[in-house]
């Protein structure tokens, strides 16, 4: 009866040793999973949005730049959050929110500039 006992205590330990090492196979499982996703998909969409906020930021009166909804012009007037470009042959005047420009030509001009061997 006592040998039956231990074999008994001996079979739950290996079962619990068992149970142990499958819970931490799963939690090794979903912190590489974690890891692949950050590096993957949120830490490259940091950096884009890090990038896109820095060319807000360094935008001055003269640069070219382009909304969200295609519209190109000039800038002519900067404000705290919105800017005044100047569009059309007519000059048009518009205001924009400046998280609505999303891309600045400029900045690419005066790279490519700094670039040229010439």
């Amino acid at each position: 009866m006592l040998v039956n006992f231990m074999l008994l205590t001996a079979e739950g330990a290996g079962a619990e040793a068992g149970a142990m090492g499958q819970t931490l196979y799963m939690m090794v499982s979903f912190g590489l999973l974690f890891a692949v996703v950050y590096f993957m998909m949120i830490r490259p969409q940091k950096k884009k949005e890090k990038a896109a906020k820095s060319m807000r930021d360094n935008l001055q009166i003269g640069d070219e730049v382009t909304t969200i909804g295609g519209i190109v012009g000039i800038i002519v007037r900067k404000a705290e959050d919105t800017v005044v470009i100047e569009t059309g042959g007519d000059k048009s005047k518009i205001r924009v929110k400046t998280w609505a420009i999303s891309e600045n030509a400029t900045i690419h001009d005066e790279l490519e500039a700094k670039q040229s061997p010439l």
